[in-house]
């Protein structure tokens, strides 16, 4: 049976019931908090249910700092840490990160693998040569990795031609995963019923995925065709879901907020247009992302995806600088 929502936060501890003071917001702890609620409130309502977040890496030690005490609670949270640009696409695509940004993050996807948090890395390239170093680099370190050639995440790159590491065998958690597909436009879909015909013939283990597709939420009759591969084995189905930002696209958004902001909204990411910082510690913001029937995780656990794959994370990051 499900709990009302509130019930369900107040025993988590989550969500509160006040806006912390701006000076005091520890704005690192906010984020942890907001995962770990997300973390227990679904793996309450599907357990086994996989939660990874996407960057702020820095968020696994308490001092932000590779060397840091680990934090615990925060680890056992989630499932992955994902990881764009580690080797490509940092200053610009299919441009080699310099060294000492890729080592510093290294360091701490390193130390996630160390504490049996699987790390899943997504490159910007499509040079031939820096497809193969990014595949090449990742798995020495034992990462799960994707080359995209498109930012916009939008098609199946067709270098290589079969999935790094490609295995028919089944798959049933990250640590079994040897690669995975990243695809969260649709536009280059005409229909649903083309998404589901085109994605479901390929041989990656794992896919992460929006949870709309042609206008439409994928439904568990779509995510039962996309969750089997060609040769009848099982993958991963993640899907992705920003909650650092609002996205003025999605079923949520309320058109007056161009006018009437509510007070958790802040500005447009200017490499984003259509994409909001939000006070992502407030309740307001937290209720649209998880704990009622209409809210983000609540729709892909209903779907029945595998997990979920957290974007904005490195918020926090944006937040500590203004």
């Amino acid at each position: 049976m499900r709990l009302l929502a509130g019930v369900f936060l107040f025993a988590l501890g989550c969500g509160s019931v006040s806006e912390p003071d701006a000076g005091s917001t520890d704005y690192r702890q906010e984020m942890r908090d907001f995962v770990a609620c997300i973390s227990d409130y679904a793996r309450a309502m599907s357990p086994g249910f996989m939660v990874v977040p996407q960057n702020g890496q820095e968020l696994i030690t308490s001092s932000g700092l590779p060397d840091g005490p680990v934090c615990t609670e925060y680890l056992q949270a989630i499932d992955g840490q994902g990881r764009e640009d580690l080797y490509f696409g940092y200053e610009d695509d299919d441009i080699p990160t310099p060294q000492e940004e890729t080592s510093w993050m290294e360091s701490f996807l390193d130390l996630a693998e160390q504490e049996g948090v699987e790390v899943l890395v997504t490159d910007y390239c499509q040079t031939a040569g820096h497809v193969d170093s990014s595949y090449e680099w990742s798995e020495e370190r034992g990462y799960i990795s994707f080359a995209a050639d498109s930012r916009d995440l939008d098609r199946i790159p067709t270098y290589p031609a079969m999935p790094w590491n490609y295995s028919a065998e089944p798959v049933n958690s990250l640590e079994e995963a040897h690669n995975f597909l990243y695809l969260i436009d649709d536009g280059q879909f005409s229909s649903k019923g083309e998404y589901l015909d085109v994605l479901s013939a390929t041989g990656y283990d794992m896919m992460i995925l929006d949870l709309y597709c042609c206008g439409d939420p994928l439904t568990s009759a779509d995510l039962a065709i996309l969750a089997q591969k060609p040769g009848g084995g099982r993958r991963i189905i993640l899907c992705y879901v920003s909650i650092g930002e609002a996205e003025d696209y999605r079923w949520y958004w309320d058109p007056a907020w161009s006018t009437e902001p509510p007070s958790w909204l802040g500005p447009v990411n200017p490499q984003w247009p259509g994409n909001y910082l939000v006070e992502y510690w407030d309740p307001a913001w937290q209720s649209l992302m998880f704990g009622t029937d209409s809210s983000y995780v609540d729709m892909v656990i209903r779907a029945g995806f595998d997990g979920v794959y957290l974007d904005k994370i490195d918020s926090f990051e944006t937040f500590e600088t203004m």
